[in-house]
């Protein structure tokens, strides 16, 4: 008998596997690597929405747990995954200057917007109106952050790499069972994934795709991340990460011409050197309107659980 299964291996089930190893339960996951949300994210812990220079929700509260449990699992773990990154706005008009003024003298927002304003960030990347420093800023590489859980995982036995199949799951009163497996409680962390679970479907995930492209522009200098018509920033060796798209009406899991149309023409008018484009990624977001999480415990069936839409 286990006290968990958790079901789903992208960033809400592995940290809920890592809550769950700290407070010395038991636990198996199962995964399949069918939702790639994660994986192909941009890692941005960044507290502000930069489209309107708005704190995102309980942002301030969040950052003040993030950094500190994220830097204790990668010490934990052994594998680097988080790094500082500095992240600008790039300004299209005076006006935009003083909304940002504006929002920093809001207090919620004060101790995450720079007001001295940068000139350039780099040459090839003009802004006749400055940029806008966003304060204490970092990336997380999601795709090392991830490989580093299931790896632990592996080490423990507690992954099992497989689809889980809705239709097979028992719910008891005091446990559920799936394919030999018991356990007191399960947790659905299945991304995009839950609008075919049929007890936490009739939830209001809308989903959203994302895509972004990966470029190879070595006469591009930049060090920092910069948000404008799209989200530039660094990868390493020269290659740069361009995203990214939302699309609500398309829920195909692969990459689209389209979109990647979209990103280049954006980009061109963006920074001023040649670049190629190197590859594309797509993933669902698991999305909702209001941008507010899916959090807690089926009506009937009380040891089943959903930790699901964090976008």
């Amino acid at each position: 008998m286990k006290d968990y299964i958790i079901v789903g291996l992208g960033l809400s089930g592995a940290c809920i596997a890592r809550r769950l190893e700290q407070a010395g339960r038991s636990f198996v996951v199962f995964e399949d690597d069918s939702q790639h949300a994660t994986r192909v994210a941009g890692g941005f812990m960044n507290p502000v929405v930069l489209k309107r220079f708005t704190l995102a929700w309980n942002a301030d509260k969040q950052q003040e747990v993030a950094l500190s449990f994220y830097r204790e699992l990668e010490k934990d773990l052994g594998r680097h995954f988080l790094d500082e990154l500095e992240i600008y706005r790039k300004f299209t008009s005076a006006e935009e200057q003083n909304n940002w003024f504006d929002a920093a003298d809001k207090p919620k927002l004060a101790p995450f917007l720079d007001i001295s304003l940068r000139a350039e960030v780099c040459p090839q990347l003009p802004g006749p109106y400055s940029f806008g420093k966003v304060i204490n800023t970092h990336r997380m590489d999601t795709t090392a952050f991830l490989d580093a859980c299931l790896d632990r995982l592996k080490e423990g036995g507690e992954l099992i790499p497989s689809r889980f199949g809705y239709e097979s799951l028992e719910p008891g009163e005091e446990a559920v069972s799936y394919q030999g497996v018991k356990a007191r409680k399960i947790v659905f962390c299945d991304g995009f994934g839950l609008k075919k679970n049929p007890y936490f479907s009739y939830l209001p995930l809308t989903g959203n795709k994302g895509e972004y492209i990966i470029i190879k522009a070595p006469g591009l200098n930049l060090e920092v991340g910069v948000k404008s018509s799209v989200f530039i920033f660094p990868v390493g060796n020269g290659h740069y990460a361009v995203g990214a798209t939302y699309n609500n009406e398309d829920k195909t899991p692969g990459p689209s011409p389209e979109a990647r149309e979209e990103l280049v023409g954006k980009l061109r008018k963006l920074i001023s050197v040649d670049f190629e484009v190197v590859d594309q990624v797509a993933g669902i977001r698991p999305a909702t309107r209001d941008r507010r999480p899916l959090i807690g415990q089926h009506p009937v069936h009380k040891n089943l659980f959903c930790c699901n839409g964090f976008g």
